[in-house]
């Protein structure tokens, strides 16, 4: 069920069906004496004293057969992402209690939001982050919505900030979007085509196409897509929102839109989850979409490489060697391991290209990690201590957590190649998250800050999370807005 907000100022109190009222950790309520419940405000005592024992967030009752009110216990001191989950229990409370139409009485929350001007912002925020759902494809599309109605919204309705929840949730539900996304309609044709779109909005995009590309000599991104019927991309997007001429902030991400494994065939069980497989390059895109909108105050640039992962005559074959962007030599032990192929000459073009202050790239890039940290963290890997610091920084700051893996040149000759500079798998066994970004860091040739984020536990969900529904969650693009936030504005 989505949601639907509605500013209003002044309404009838007879009209309203749900009052929803801020408490604090006792359910005292404050400024109850200026609204016309007041005169109920003995039977409200009462209702608080007997469930103030059930620890329960959420109290509702009846004030008369017409009209509910819904308590919301707010503890003291809660950091924005706590409000937000706040927010995101709350909507699965609506949901699952089944009420459609409720009102915010503003003028109780002040002594609630613990002297912090955002809190109902961010309650809000989480309720709309865990609205989202993708019913694009449902022929009988769901009839009931959440109507929201905020009464007296002067003094909480701050244009600025309301316009930078907008963008950050415009900019992650648009990842969401990209990630559930079927493979027969979102291959990289059609994938180019929707990111020329966000020209309207500021990004400058540039779409290179399989001519161009084989003309730079991206042999290791086109080997991956050779054997596809669609075309292979790689695609710029820069925002220049800072008037200087400094370095931009990069973020590449890895874009399979399919991914069958190639001739290192996937197993049929769970391969139509590869659809996700472009989930870090959406990241990126989500995360250029938030900036522009919010009109952020840096120059930042995004790549993206757009390819399909399939099995034909024309396909990739293990055992091939195919020269990179860089002009290093790869033999593609495993047409599997495709990912790091893409990043490959993405990450050595960008370098190259834009000169960045520092590169962050993402992918769902090995199973491997997700043995190691589930869905809890996504694994960073990095050459650079402040970049890795300020990232998990971000990442704990917004519940979208990482975790620092070792990178050491003993790994490299893990990678090292009898018939190439290297190849493309660890066929010794064991490090295989280590081992991809240990590849990946030799593609970062002028010693540029980097980190690479393998989000292959984090991109997707079977069940949901705090602050996302099941499927896609958007993973990222939440993130890196906090670091270039927090960091590089």
């Amino acid at each position: 069920m989505s949601i639907k907000i509605t500013y209003k100022t002044g309404s009838n109190e007879k009209s309203i069906k749900n009052y929803v009222l801020f408490s604090d950790e006792e359910f005292k309520i404050n400024g109850l004496s200026r609204l016309s419940i007041s005169k109920n405000s003995n039977q409200i005592s009462k209702t608080i004293i007997s469930n103030k024992s059930k620890k329960k967030d959420f109290i509702s009752f009846n004030l008369n057969p017409d009209q509910k009110i819904i308590l919301i216990k707010i503890k003291n001191k809660l950091t924005a992402t706590e409000n937000e989950k706040k927010g995101a229990s709350f909507y699965n409370y609506l949901k699952s209690n089944l009420i459609f139409d409720v009102t915010f009485l503003n003028n109780n929350t002040t002594s609630t939001q613990n002297k912090n001007s955002t809190f109902f912002d961010e309650f809000l925020h989480g309720m709309q982050l865990k609205s989202y759902n993708f019913n694009k494809y449902k022929t009988k599309q769901e009839d009931k919505n959440i109507d929201i109605t905020i009464l007296n919204p002067k003094k909480l309705k701050n244009k600025k900030r309301f316009d930078r929840f907008s963008s950050i949730l415009e900019g992650t539900n648009y990842t969401k979007d990209l990630v559930s996304e079927p493979g027969n309609i979102l291959h990289p044709d059609e994938y180019a085509k929707r990111l020329l779109k966000l020209k309207k909005i500021g990004l400058r995009v540039k779409v290179y196409n399989k001519k161009e590309l084989k003309k730079l000599g991206m042999g290791a991104l086109l080997g991956v897509g050779q054997g596809s019927v669609r075309g292979s991309y790689l695609v710029t997007m820069e925002w220049n929102g800072n008037r200087s001429k400094s370095k931009p902030l990069a973020f590449v991400g890895k874009g399979v839109c399919f991914d069958t494994g190639g001739y290192s065939l996937k197993p049929a069980r769970f391969m139509e989850d590869m659809t996700y497989d472009m989930a870090g390059s959406a990241a990126v895109v989500g995360l250029m979409k938030t900036l522009a909108l919010r009109k952020a105050t840096v120059n930042a640039v995004g790549v993206v490489g757009l390819v399909e992962n399939m099995v034909s005559g024309n396909a990739q074959r293990p055992g091939d060697i195919v020269k990179s962007y860089s002009g290093k030599t790869i033999e593609v032990l495993n047409t599997d391991a495709e990912g790091r192929l893409v990043l490959a000459d993405a990450l050595t073009f960008t370098e190259k290209k834009f000169k960045p202050k520092f590169i962050i790239d993402l992918a769902t890039l090995t199973g491997a990690i997700i043995v190691s940290l589930g869905s809890e963290y996504g694994g960073l890997f990095s050459n650079n201590d402040k970049l890795s610091k300020e990232l998990i920084d971000a990442g704990e700051k917004t519940d979208e957590k990482l975790w620092r893996m070792p990178l050491h040149k003993n790994f490299d000759k893990l990678m090292d190649s009898k018939n190439a500079d290297m190849q493309n798998i660890n066929y010794v066994g064991g490090a295989g998250s280590t081992t991809a970004a240990q590849f990946l860091q030799r593609f970062i040739l002028n010693k540029t800050p980097w980190a690479h984020l393998d989000i292959a536990g984090m991109a997707f969900s079977k069940y949901g999370g705090a602050l996302n529904s099941s499927g896609a969650t958007g993973y990222g693009v939440r993130l890196l807005n906090k670091l270039v936030e927090d960091n590089y504005e």
